[in-house]
């Protein structure tokens, strides 16, 4: 078996330009293939394409009106523990497996897609108004793979597609990209029985590939633009497969920090 090696000598990432602002309803890519062509920033062949959740989630029509939201018991007394709106707290556990942690104003679940990460992934940003919050798409797997394969038929590219979440990290400052969909590439490349540089065989080497493709992205989407919800990562190669992005979430038996 051969040494590992960087996957490209070099590749570029950018933003789509011309991507006007995703509502409920709207296909995600159909509108990626109109900014791409009115703008004349062809996508290509082997393209990944990175998509903030939130507005795969507003086309999917995954919006709650925390207005309409009822808390219950559990989430009222969480609320005042950690000082937190009511409602948002109950629309939190609704979209929860279980409760992680709470505390220090933190609330810590873990998702029925296997995600652990803070609120459940529900997003106060970049919606309509401060009463409404998104929630994570129910499969970002299937939604990644709609998305590319509507690009495949309108615009005539195969590419691979990254939905992408804002997460914290355990014993880490500050909040990275992660994937949390995928379609068209291997999120987690396997290095396990190739050989380093000086001949030792590597026996526990993965490198979450499709995470570190949602950071390179993150550093041009940002938090505010909806121009920037769109990256395009260009020349890298990568590994071409179909594969869950659930493939990077670590089993609970696994994971020595849960037990």
């Amino acid at each position: 078996m051969s040494s590992p090696s960087n996957s490209s000598s070099s590749f570029s990432v950018h933003a789509l330009p011309g991507l006007e602002i995703i509502q409920e309803g709207d296909d995600v890519g159909t509108r990626i293939c109109q900014a791409s062509q009115d703008s004349g920033f062809n996508l290509q062949n082997g393209d990944i394409l990175v998509i903030a959740q939130t507005i795969v989630s507003r086309a999917e029509g995954r919006i709650v009106n925390l207005t309409t939201v009822t808390p219950s018991k559990k989430a009222l007394e969480l609320a005042q523990k950690l000082e937190r709106r009511p409602e948002l707290v109950e629309v939190i556990l609704q979209s929860s497996r279980r409760v992680v942690r709470a505390e220090q104003g933190h609330l810590i679940v873990e998702t029925p897609h296997g995600f652990v990460c803070a609120n459940a992934g529900v997003d106060s940003s970049n919606v309509p108004n401060e009463n409404s919050v998104t929630l994570l798409p129910e499969n970002p797997d299937d939604s990644a793979e709609k998305i590319r394969q509507t690009i495949l038929e309108l615009c005539d590219v195969d590419v691979a597609v990254i939905i992408s979440d804002t997460h914290g990290r355990p014993f880490r400052e500050g909040a990275v990209n992660v994937a949390i969909g995928t379609s068209g590439l291997l999120p987690l490349k396997n290095y396990i029985g190739l050989k380093d540089l000086f001949g030792y065989e590597l026996r526990s080497t993965k490198v979450a590939v499709a995470d570190e493709l949602a950071s390179a992205a993150e550093l041009l989407m940002g938090e505010a633009d909806e121009g920037n919800a769109v990256i395009i990562i260009r020349d890298y190669r990568y590994e071409k497969g179909t594969a869950s992005a659930r493939l990077l979430v670590r089993e609970a038996e696994r994971d020595i920090f849960r037990r």
